[in-house]
């Protein structure tokens, strides 16, 4: 395993997060798990990421990192109260913060990160109750994530943040553009999740995969349409390079993140021992200049043939009567807000408020929801329309 120091922390290469106890991806066996998390403790993994919003992993990571609590480092995260709703309030942080130690059973956080964006709190107040943290010795250091660029500058005009959480692999590389180069300029480490695109660039995922029931990707964008196409033909090309080097796929799209100027850890969410051992071989060793520069040319023809596709998905998908299943019309709204967003058709201000009534709907009945998707749809048609 390799190492990066960021501030006084000596951070593994390769790290663990959390997410999957969420129950995004399913049910989870949480014995494999502890197994898992002790195995990496072993295999010299010191970065653990979880969040108050991950259900119990909090209170399930803290009892199994006990022994050997003062070896490694965790983050955790604050801002979600509940769905899509956020608060960053000064009083909510610090609240939240107490909250997280106890369940974590510590008396201090490595790393306390922004969750996502409380529009209604200024940077300011937000800013000053995590410098009162790290004054009172509660968090060592606090970083942001899930923020669009400015509001990420804004922090790092005003405060003093460590990182920036960043969804970023070879699959969905928008933080390439938006976000690496903010880490440079404001001296902010970058900490990668989704690192093997949930999955996509290992190879065991293809065409006409299904997803069991509970699993977050039946909606995800990236397993959508042509962003789906997309990253199964980049995961191909990933596992052209992982052969030359006798590496997996999932190894050699590590050491894809890894290469990226500033990343200073791959965070990566296995769900037992076998995939973390696989994981962590993502460190130690390199991919060459050549084959790095070879892959960023056929990424380059692969962003452009996205760029183009997917914004003609989202004027298709507004412009046409939704289909007539709630839970189809549901997966396509959530694509056409996120791709909207992403591609810059619509300011990502704007779409939130929309995407949040969305999400509202996704139990609704059919009936009942079926005038509300098709309303949101025509507002989404009126703002990508209205963008130059």
């Amino acid at each position: 395993m390799r190492y990066n120091q960021c501030g006084d922390l000596r951070i593994s290469e390769v790290g663990v997060g959390c997410y999957s106890l969420a129950g995004v991806y399913g049910k989870k066996d949480l014995d494999e798990f502890a197994r898992m998390v002790r195995r990496a403790y072993e295999l010299g993994v010191t970065f653990f990421d979880t969040a108050d919003a991950y259900g119990d992993a909090e209170s399930i990571l803290g009892k199994i990192v006990r022994d050997f609590r003062s070896e490694i480092h965790i983050a955790t995260k604050v801002g979600v109260v509940s769905g899509a709703s956020m608060d960053l309030s000064p009083a909510r942080v610090k609240k939240a913060c107490e909250e997280s130690l106890a369940r974590l059973g510590t008396d201090y956080i490595d790393l306390y990160q922004v969750h996502f964006d409380d529009p209604k709190t200024p940077v300011g107040d937000v800013v000053g109750a995590l410098e009162s943290l790290v004054a009172s010795g509660k968090i060592r250091h606090y970083g942001v994530g899930h923020l669009p660029a400015d509001k990420i500058a804004r922090y790092a005009e005003i405060g003093r943040p460590l990182s920036v959480l960043m969804e970023l692999s070879a699959a969905t590389r928008d933080a390439r553009a938006k976000l690496l180069p903010l880490c440079r300029e404001h001296g902010m480490a970058a900490i990668a999740f989704s690192t093997t695109g949930r999955g996509i660039l290992t190879g065991t995922i293809r065409e006409g995969h299904v997803f069991p029931d509970g699993d977050i990707r039946q909606y995800d964008p990236l397993f959508q349409r042509e962003q789906f196409r997309s990253a199964l033909r980049v995961a191909a090309r990933i596992a052209e390079i992982a052969r030359s080097y006798g590496k997996t796929p999932a190894q050699a799209a590590i050491a894809w993140v890894l290469a990226q100027p500033g990343v200073v850890c791959a965070l990566t969410g296995p769900s037992n021992v076998s995939h973390l051992e696989e994981n962590v071989g993502g460190s130690g060793w390199r991919i060459s200049d050549e084959d790095l520069a070879s892959f960023e040319a056929f990424l380059s023809e692969e962003d452009a043939r996205l760029d183009r596709e997917r914004k003609e998905a989202v004027v298709c998908i507004l412009s046409s009567p939704l289909a007539a299943d709630p839970q189809a019309a549901f997966r396509d709204l959530v694509y056409a807000i996120d791709t909207a967003a992403v591609a810059g058709m619509c300011a990502e201000a704007e779409v939130v408020p929309v995407f949040e009534e969305l999400l509202a709907l996704k139990k609704a009945p059919g009936e009942q929801a079926a005038g509300k998707l098709d309303d949101i749809r025509r507002r989404l048609a009126a703002m990508v329309s209205g963008r130059p």
